[in-house]
């Protein structure tokens, strides 16, 4: 059975990957909600307001004695301990994610995509290698695994725009923002020049289109069943983007999520087609026509 406090955390801190993540397999998913629970506890301390820099770094220094063999007693960080080593985890894609969580805590801006991208690699990119390993992919599924992370994570960028306004952070980087005739993701420049900020945001959104469809390239890899999830997952992301892509000013009236019956729906559809598929009922042209976005 999951822990209690490990499925809170999951259901609290995100929908789309909370109810996709119900149709994993019980030992998958139980890894999941232990591999969720860890990284969003991390982030949970530098998104307060203000930022709990004494809480992460505490904990921190518990993972790291975990790691060692010194058990902290809590749920969140031994169940994590005891995932990576049993899963071979690689102790520097930990370091890579808590380095990037560090990096919110002081960091406030980027001037380049270049530095936003490794910013995501430690961010979202390292999330993408856990779960491969968690789903016992192939090496060959791993770059695909860090795309899809990758591709994620970019979306939340511009969802959380406003947000992340308030946390005093910008990850939109500030060649893509001087492109678009904006020195910074200032309100009254964006009300001034709107059409300006909903090029911009469109043109962001195409990148994370392409990195979305490379990331795709790798769905071949999955097990039938960890495809339901995962692909259930990503096509809510697509949704979001297309919200944003229709009208980019709603950034700062709401933030754009999928709604619990759409993304029930959806795994409903990628469970169709894929035991119709598994019968041979439908050829793939057909389940692929099946699972609409």
């Amino acid at each position: 059975m999951i822990p209690r406090r490990l499925v809170g955390i999951f259901h609290r801190g995100s929908r789309t990957y909370f109810y996709s993540s119900l149709f994993f397999s019980g030992a998958v998913q139980r890894d999941v909600f232990a591999l969720y629970a860890f990284v969003r506890t991390a982030d949970d301390f530098v998104d307060r307001v203000p930022p709990d820099s004494a809480g992460f770094e505490h904990f921190v220094v518990a993972y790291q004695a975990a790691l060692s063999g010194q058990p902290a007693g809590d749920v969140v960080i031994d169940g994590f301990v005891e995932l990576a080593g049993r899963q071979g985890f690689d102790p520097a894609w930990t370091a890579s994610f808590l380095g990037a969580m560090r990096q919110d805590l002081t960091r406030r801006d980027y001037d380049t995509l270049a530095e936003v991208e490794e910013y995501m690699y430690g961010s979202a990119e390292v999330i993408g290698l856990f779960m491969a390993r968690v789903l016992n992919l192939p090496e060959a599924a791993l770059p695909s695994a860090q795309r899809l992370g990758k591709a994620m994570q970019y979306v939340n960028f511009l969802r959380d725009v406003a947000h992340d306004q308030t946390l005093g952070r910008t990850y939109l980087p500030g060649t893509v923002l001087q492109r678009h005739g904006f020195s910074a993701l200032d309100r009254a420049a964006i009300a001034a020049h709107p059409e300006q900020f909903e090029a911009m945001m469109r043109s962001e959104i195409a990148r994370y289109r392409q990195w979305q469809a490379e990331a795709e390239a790798g769905y071949g890899y999955l097990p039938a069943r960890a495809r339901i999830p995962v692909q259930t997952a990503a096509d809510m992301y697509l949704w979001t983007a297309d919200q944003i892509a229709r009208r980019p000013l709603v950034v700062f009236e709401r933030q754009v999520k999928p709604s619990v019956g759409r993304i029930v729906l959806r795994l409903a559809w990628h469970t169709l087609a894929a035991v119709l598929l598994s019968r041979r009922v439908l050829s793939a042209s057909v389940v692929h026509l099946i699972s609409w976005r």
